[in-house]
């Protein structure tokens, strides 16, 4: 049946399709689909955000349960991070330490949580030849500790800190935080490698990606609600510029529909847990090379 839906119909109807026939029979359909574009794709990538993390015992932050969701003073923090770095280093240090606060509690967390199946099935994909880079919103490090090589961190990681004057990068392990802030070789302060809210992504990150995109012509979108800019414009970069866009394929896998769900910019979506439809497509791949 899916086979013959996705020679005859327009793609609309396609992602509508698989948003309300996404259990049973429809959904091993779907997933099938989804290994054989793949498998027969010649430049595969992966987008990833907070949704694969959640299995990990990381909550996401726009979800039902997410962060956000559950505390609205953590969100207005975090949209104040970066004036707060730019404004008073050691009070973002005092925070980011857990000086103050609690947020340096929240990151040593996501430096002890350990990969799900999720990632693995990525690791295990890259391992085939089939996924050639992940692009991924997450700062905790998990894709490698899952085996994946080739990673691009939109929005940074907690084991850098970043010189946001000369664009230099430590090893945050390698950084004495005897007195803070702690400082850059040129003598301007380090702040984490990590994104805030009003900060640009860096110039050679968003070039990496962005070339990552232009390159593929399958996607495969997990976990992430789509609505973070300007990461949330990658799949529509693919889908409006790529030189494979009449023919490349996005596959959307969430808990959730989102807005790439809704406008049609996925191909097909499939709802579930990354960490059950991930593996499940990597078997799938493993059984047509």
């Amino acid at each position: 049946m899916a086979a013959s839906i996705f020679a005859t119909l327009a793609l609309p109807f396609i992602a509508h399709w698989y948003l309300i026939a996404r259990k049973g029979e429809s959904m091993q359909d779907a997933i099938r689909q989804a290994a054989a574009d793949l498998a027969r794709s010649s430049y595969a990538i992966a987008l990833t955000g907070a949704g694969i993390s959640t299995e990990s015992g990381l909550a996401d932050f726009r979800g039902p349960k997410g962060i956000w969701t559950t505390d609205k003073q953590a969100e207005a923090k975090a949209y104040q991070r970066y004036d707060m770095f730019l404004t008073d280093p050691r009070a973002y240090w005092e925070e980011m330490s857990g000086t103050v606060g609690t947020h340096g509690e929240f990151y040593k967390l996501l430096r002890q949580a350990q990969p799900n199946p999720g990632h693995l099935a990525l690791a295990r994909l890259e391992h085939m030849g089939i996924i050639k880079c992940t692009i991924t919103q997450n700062v905790d490090g998990l894709h490698e500790k899952a085996g994946s090589k080739n990673v691009i961190h939109y929005h940074g990681t907690v084991d850098k800190l970043r010189c946001t004057a000369c664009g230099l990068r430590y090893d945050v392990e390698k950084v004495s935080l005897d007195e803070i802030p702690p400082r850059c070789g040129c003598g301007r302060p380090l702040k984490y490698d990590v994104v805030h809210f009003k900060e640009p992504i860096p110039s050679d990150i968003m070039q990496a990606a962005e070339a990552e995109v232009m390159k593929c012509d399958v996607m495969l979108v997990c976990g992430t609600s789509a609505v973070v800019y300007p990461f949330a414009t990658l799949p529509r970069l693919l889908r409006s510029r790529g030189p494979a866009r009449s023919s490349a394929r996005i596959i959307e896998v969430n808990a959730e529909p989102t807005p790439l769900t809704h406008e049609a910019v996925s191909d097909y979506f499939i709802e579930g847990k990354t960490g059950e439809v991930l593996p499940a497509i990597a078997e799938a791949v493993a059984a047509l090379i």
